[in-house]
């Protein structure tokens, strides 16, 4: 899993580059705050080499709840910049700030 973030001097947004391996997974998608948590808004392209992967731009100075949703299973990413206690899900979602 990967996250990379690309600033844009000329607006308040961040590029967000979200990648995720899946060699076997057939979907995947990041869904959280930035989309309202919703699949489609947030679906990853599949490589060659099995990682999904898709780039958002998000309003720059904030924090965004996050999970990978890849075959219909959460998950988080292991390079998040934290973890936050969801009382809706009852699980921890990842944190990008940006």
């Amino acid at each position: 899993m990967a996250i990379k973030k690309q600033f844009i001097k000329s607006k308040p947004v961040c590029k967000v580059t979200f990648s995720i391996e899946a060699t076997e997974a057939t979907t995947a998608a990041v869904i959280g705050d930035f989309n309202n948590w919703n699949p489609t808004a947030g679906e990853l392209s599949k490589l060659k080499n099995g990682t999904f992967k898709a780039t958002f731009e998000l309003p720059a100075s904030n924090s965004y709840e996050f999970r990978y949703l890849v075959d219909g299973q959460f998950i988080n990413d292991t390079d998040a910049d934290d973890y936050k206690w969801n009382e809706f899900a009852a699980a921890e979602n990842s944190v990008v700030t940006v």
